[in-house]
């Protein structure tokens, strides 16, 4: 009775915003929670009536109670706060707790009404469909045999059922096992492997043998190494171990015993020897490629084998290797883009047209490319009206911005992050643009430029590429040198504008600098006393971020694109990643080999002509900043010892 006089206290309307006391009680609320404490939660949660964060606390207050399992609590729960973050996390939860118990009729219930499950709820799900004799179950299962490489242990027992149903061929075992050993998850390969018969499966010690020494494991081979099948694939499963230290002793040892590999296992293994250098820009890749012959890519292997094409200047191989990928991958920006390219390269204008217009007018990276490949200049779209009275309201009076907008007043950063995100689901644009607004006046910049982000139609540029701290920034850019467009296109893809933001590396502020990058600009500035205390300091981290920005583009060619990968990934790499000879800039950016200071380089560029157009209200064009990269030289940084 008390548990339910306790649930029956929750559920009191729901004024605005609390007083510093609610907020202590919930904070108070939420460590008894994650210490166990049940009584001094129900203590806290009797100060919390009405409070904006009280779904939180009987979620507390029902997660420790999960275990006795009271549907009807729960489900008085879900019908009250339903299409909430805070259901659909619990919920996920009880789906968990009913599928370990195998109650799989109520796994279905409560599945039919999740919003958007996590993978290991979707086959919860599945294995409950399952029971029933619900063979749809097999095929999606089977269309996810190549992508989910490392699957959660409720997946499990679905893939088991999809290799005991036969649809599940031993080919379809070794590529499953293929892809795991590239995308280096050994485990995942050991596990599917299992799935063999017994007579096709490998000698786990050899597997184990090879992951531990891949060249050692080649030098070793018995005599009659190839008379298997398994044994050929290990071989290959080597090969693409070494290949990922050394793609030239990979090739060399290939060479040595392709004859004694048959068509599958070989062309596998130089796909892998292509991929690998490839991400390391040999000039063989190409050819080691094309010694891959039809074998079975990976999206990642796809990709870098147009970007060796694109190094190589080869638009035939572009082209070929573009149209060759699966229709979805095919269907990405890039890739629209680069076919456009190998199709005006090979004089075919009217067909590379109609593929830039596909994709022109997104206001990204390769939208901005293809808009210049027609002629067009890239400039912000009209602007939307502004957001109404009443539209302003029904912003502030969200239930899920609301409990967000606590959230960022108690500093609970990603919790708020996660009730905004989700409260923003359905929205159109109109509601979009107020509650971006709302963002804004709340200075939760960060907020406002990801909502502003989603409008389809109607659009608000000045939100999308908000410019707070002008005057912190504008002069240090100006005293720097730096083109202020380039510097605000940087800081919104490091922080966001947020001051307090920290990596997980341990990046800080606004510009993200690293402690000893930080420490290293403070002294070559002479910037007496500095301590790490201050890298938060608004004007601190712009002045520290703005003079490292100089220094990088004084010691790689004064071209925005080599500072801006090395300030994601260090000068040292931006400048290896040149090629022998001069590179378009664009070509540059797609071929970096880490994802993360790609999309970096390509965001932080196209940022910068949206804020260049509305700084001074004219286009700019993205292709003149790309420019070109100059070729690899012999030449030494001008400040060595540069972080």
């Amino acid at each position: 009775m008390k548990f339910c006089v306790f649930l029956l206290g929750l559920t009191l309307a729901f004024p605005g915003f609390a007083q510093d006391g609610q907020d202590t009680a919930f904070l108070a609320a939420r460590e008894a929670f994650r210490a166990g404490d049940r009584n001094k939660l129900e203590n806290a949660a009797a100060q919390l009536g009405g409070y904006e964060l009280q779904p939180y606390v009987e979620n507390y207050r029902l997660r420790l109670f999960i275990d006795q399992g009271d549907r009807a609590v729960m489900r008085d729960f879900f019908q009250r706060h339903e299409g909430s973050y805070v259901v659909e996390k619990l919920r996920a939860d009880w789906i968990r707790w009913l599928g370990k118990r195998s109650t799989w009729s109520e796994v279905e219930t409560e599945y039919a009404r999740m919003l958007s499950p996590e993978p290991d709820v979707i086959c919860y799900n599945e294995r409950a469909r399952l029971a029933r004799n619900d063979r749809n179950v097999l095929e999606e299962a089977e269309r996810r045999w190549l992508t989910q490489l490392e699957p959660p242990e409720a997946c499990r027992p679905v893939f088991a059922a999809l290799v005991s149903s036969e649809k599940i061929s031993a080919d379809d075992i070794w590529h499953r096992a293929r892809r795991q050993i590239e995308a280096n998850r050994p485990a995942g390969a050991k596990e599917s492997l299992n799935y063999l018969a017994d007579s096709q499966a490998p000698d786990s010690r050899s597997l184990d043998s090879l992951i531990k020494s891949a060249m050692g494991y080649l030098a070793r081979q018995p005599a009659n190494w190839s008379s298997s099948r398994s044994g050929r694939e290990l071989a290959a499963f080597a090969l693409q171990r070494v290949a990922t230290n050394d793609p030239r002793a990979a090739a060399d040892a290939l060479e040595n015993i392709a004859s004694r590999m048959h068509d599958s296992e070989r062309q596998w293994a130089w796909s892998q020897i292509g991929l690998q250098a490839a991400k390391r820009h040999l000039p063989e890749a190409v050819t080691w490629y094309i010694k891959a012959g039809s074998t079975q890519l990976s999206d990642d292997a796809h990709q870098w084998k147009v970007r060796a094409a694109l190094r190589a200047q080869e638009w035939g191989i572009v082209r070929d290797s573009i149209l060759a990928m699966p229709a979805t991958l095919g269907a990405m920006p890039e890739w629209v883009y680069w076919l456009g390219r190998a199709h005006k390269a090979g004089g075919l204008t009217t067909d590379a047209n109609a593929l830039f217009e596909k994709i022109a007018g997104q206001a990204n990276f390769y939208g901005n490319l293809a808009d210049e490949e027609l002629g067009r200049a890239v400039m912000p779209p009209p602007q939307a009206r502004r957001a109404s009275v009443e539209e302003e309201k029904v912003a502030r009076e969200n239930p899920g911005i609301r409990r967000a907008l606590a959230f960022f007043r108690l500093d609970m950063r990603t919790e708020a992050v996660r009730e905004w995100n989700w409260a923003l689901r359905g929205m159109d644009d109109r509601e979009l643009l107020a509650t971006a607004n709302l963002a804004s006046r709340n200075g939760i910049w960060d907020r406002a430029i990801n909502t502003a982000d989603r409008t389809k139609k109607e659009h608000d540029y000045s939100l999308r590429f908000l410019s707070p701290y002008g005057e912190q920034v504008r002069p240090a850019a100006h005293n720097q040198s730096l083109d202020d467009a380039w510097v605000y296109g940087l800081m919104r893809q490091e922080s966001r504008f947020i001051t307090s933001a920290k990596s997980t590396v341990g990046a800080s502020g606004l510009m993200q600098l690293m402690p000893a990058t930080a420490k290293w600009v403070a002294k070559k500035i002479g910037l007496h006393n500095y301590s790490h205390s201050q890298v938060n300091d608004t004007e601190t981290n712009v002045l520290l971020g703005t003079s490292y920005m100089r220094l990088v583009m004084e010691n790689l060619d004064n071209h925005p694109v080599l500072a801006s990968a090395a300030y994601n990934a260090g000068p040292s790499r931006a400048k290896k990643w040149r090629a022998d000879t001069p590179l378009e800039g664009a070509i540059y950016a797609e071929t970096i080999p880490f994802s993360e200071t790609r999309d970096y380089v390509k965001k932080v560029m196209s940022n910068s002509i949206y804020y260049s157009a509305l700084f001074n209200g004219k286009p700019d064009s993205l292709k003149a900043r790309l420019g070109t990269v100059g070729g690899r030289t012999a030449d030494v940084m001008k400040d060595a010892d540069l972080p």
